[in-house]
């Protein structure tokens, strides 16, 4: 479970283990993606570490959760859980600055 608070709302996200098992690939192909740099708000980030890249995956979250696609919301919180061990928790900013995004640990 992730637990994704933003907008003034909560959300659970529950993580089936077959995200765990079979998103690696997925999750691989999102490591390739954001390493050739990525835009993150008004700041061009060339090699995101892997608390933006959680940062990244949580404004995914967002656009998954809006678009009620639990697939997607699935893997975004899959991959925060798998990059950032230990967070339990993420606080999505919506404004425009994804850097102020936090990951809250057990």
């Amino acid at each position: 479970m992730l637990k994704a608070v933003f907008e003034g709302q909560v959300y659970q996200i529950t993580i089936p283990p077959e995200v765990m098992r079979d998103g690696v690939d997925f999750f691989r192909r999102m490591n390739a993606d954001m390493d050739r740099g990525w835009q993150m708000g008004r700041e061009w980030v060339e090699n995101p570490d892997a608390v933006q890249r959680c940062q990244i995956a949580a404004d995914k979250l967002v656009d998954a959760i809006h678009g009620e696609n639990e697939t997607l919301a699935s893997l975004m919180a899959g991959y925060i859980v798998t990059q950032c061990p230990g967070t339990r928790e993420v606080r999505i900013a919506t404004d425009g600055e994804p850097m102020e995004t936090e990951l809250i640990g057990a």
